[in-house]
């Protein structure tokens, strides 16, 4: 569902496993509203050579978005879904990552052209599925859920972000119980995500605990599947 987060788990996630040593990369495929590298502070844009994107890389994490690709950061963005195809399996077909041993997809919200085209184009080993304690965002989010089961893809788990006195607490481990899937654990809603310096999980030392929760919780997942990076 759209404003719980996913950008910001997906980049605090990627830092995370970067900061363990990890080779990483970080694709944003939110066409419509593309802001990865607004939370990561990245300025530089990719090289593009003979046909190949070349990452940028902020904080250890390679990125490609379409945000650099954008001549003005408000320009809206207006596309039917064959230009949104078209320009995701660029990013996909061209980027050169190196040696990676995770890549972390960022999606826009729903069941539409964007998640699907990367659920088909892209060999997944799974989901993390990102909701707040809120019913309504548990709803949406189940549907996303069918929607990669539907594909015979993977979900790795459920992360509840927001957690905390106004919204509550429990809507994503009941979520993850719903449909049987893992509860990767939960993110507190606190005042140091208003710091743009840098990714949260790398300024407050509490919130960097909490991701290297989920980020264990993913690997579990992963190793589970038979997935793991080696």
């Amino acid at each position: 569902k759209g404003g719980v987060g996913k950008t910001t788990v997906a980049v605090n996630l990627a830092v995370t496993l970067a900061q363990q040593g990890n080779n990483v990369g970080l694709l944003d495929v939110d066409i419509d509203c593309p802001n990865v590298t607004k939370v990561l502070g990245i300025d530089e844009k990719p090289e593009y050579v003979d046909g190949q994107i070349y990452p940028s890389e902020k904080w250890g994490v390679r990125v490609v978005s379409m945000a650099f690709f954008q001549q003005n950061e408000e320009e809206a963005i207006i596309w039917r879904g064959p230009m949104i195809h078209n320009a995701i399996n660029q990013f996909l077909q061209t980027t050169e990552w190196g040696d990676l041993d995770y890549l972390v997809v960022d999606l826009p919200p729903g069941t539409s052209d964007s998640p699907l085209t990367v659920m088909q184009t892209l060999p997944m080993d799974g989901f993390v599925v990102v909701s707040t304690p809120q019913a309504l965002a548990n709803m949406d989010a189940k549907r996303c859920i069918n929607m990669i089961r539907k594909l015979n893809l993977n979900v790795l788990g459920v992360v509840e972000n927001y957690t905390g006195e106004i919204f509550g607490e429990g809507g994503g481990k009941q979520l993850a119980e719903d449909v049987d899937a893992p509860f990767l654990g939960n993110l507190a809603l606190r005042a140091s995500y208003r710091d743009n310096s840098k990714p949260t999980a790398l300024l407050d030392p509490i919130v960097g605990e909490e991701y290297t929760h989920v980020v264990k919780a993913v690997k579990k997942s992963l190793q589970e599947l038979g997935k793991e990076a080696g």
